[in-house]
């Protein structure tokens, strides 16, 4: 049952985790101004953003499969438990 909730905490904090970049990365997105050809500064953070956004998706994903495997795990102990 342990293993279980701890699997369970892991998957909700790495989701969490995810959200937080994925809000940060959006806001900063959203504040930035449209980068210009000559503006390669710009253009880097705007790009840096996107990535920290397609990480953000990618943790959030990991979290879901954490919590999805917890829920199996606590199904299978509950069965066995019958």
């Amino acid at each position: 049952m342990q293993i279980s909730n701890s699997l369970l905490g892991a998957g909700l904090s790495a989701y969490q985790g995810a959200q937080q970049r994925v809000d940060q990365a959006a806001s900063a997105i959203a504040t930035a101004s449209l980068p210009t050809v000559d503006s390669s500064q710009a253009l880097t953070e705007f790009s840096e953003q996107l990535i920290e956004l397609k990480l953000g998706e990618h943790n959030a994903a990991l979290g879901a499969r954490l919590i999805r495997s917890a829920d199996e795990v606590l199904g299978t102990l509950i069965d066995t438990q019958a």
